[in-house]
């Protein structure tokens, strides 16, 4: 039964700077789905991950210490897509995708729209075009695990104070109508599967000691096609693992 992770480690590098292969040790995903890796393959220590088992795939941003997502497999996959064919996100390193037999699984990092009007346009031109793109994937790989950063709380109870970050870039109106939309169409949040408890967070800002308050925003999911309902077996998130200002969300599905 695998089991998948997805982490926004905000630097591969730093991140092992902090504990990061130690951790992986104890938590033993069969599938890591990273971004926001911020390096080249070149720039790391890929050889701590070999020695643990993992094949390694990487898509770096074009941009130097920007981005990019990376997945580390135990199971060695039949194919690895770099990219959607768009360029103006694949040059930004934001999605790829490996596949299983009759299942994918993706690793993805939604854009933040928190620096201003120009970014949050770029995401939700990205959040249509995302959507468009699995739709037709859909028509050829129709198992689908979508693990990775959305940067989109999606319901009040995924955020620590809806009320004051009602327009705030992550969880506005049309981001949350969006996300909607998209689960609408055929997927489970595999987290909100098991567990319907608030304060449960995926992100806290490194200001105002957050981390510690438990001010948090669900930002990071592994959300999953329907017809794989019956596969999940848990989804928890690891708040305790501290490489980032994202913990990881692990999935232990049957596939």
């Amino acid at each position: 039964m695998p089991r998948i992770i997805t982490y926004n480690v905000n630097g591969i590098r730093a991140a092992m700077g902090k504990g990061l292969i130690d951790w992986m040790k104890s938590a033993k995903p069969d599938i890591l789905c990273v971004q926001e890796i911020k390096a080249n393959p070149e720039q790391v220590a890929i050889f701590d991950f070999e020695e643990m088992g993992y094949h390694h795939y990487w898509y770096p941003a074009q941009k130097k210490g920007y981005s990019g997502v990376a997945i580390f497999t135990k199971i060695k996959p039949d194919k690895v897509e770099y990219g959607c064919g768009i360029k103006e996100y694949d040059d930004e390193g934001r999605f790829m995708r490996v596949d299983y037999g009759d299942v994918s699984v993706v690793s993805v990092y939604h854009p933040s729209g928190s620096s201003g009007d120009e970014r949050q346009a770029f995401k939700m031109k990205w959040l249509g075009d995302f959507q468009q793109y699995i739709k037709k994937l859909r028509k050829t790989r129709s198992k689908l695990i979508l693990s990775g950063d959305y940067n989109i709380c999606h319901k009040a109870i995924d955020i620590h104070n809806p009320v004051s970050n009602a327009k705030t870039s992550g969880f506005l109106p049309e981001e949350r109508s969006w996300f909607d939309g998209f689960v609408g169409e055929g997927f489970v949040d595999s987290f909100r599967h098991f567990n319907s408890e608030p304060h449960q967070y995926s992100w806290w800002s490194y200001r105002a000691n957050s981390r510690a308050k438990n001010l948090g925003w669900r930002i990071d999911y592994n959300l999953v096609t329907e017809n794989l309902t019956g596969s999940l077996k848990r989804s928890v998130i690891l708040n305790e693992a501290l490489h980032s200002d994202h913990c990881p969300v692990l999935l232990d599905i049957d596939f």
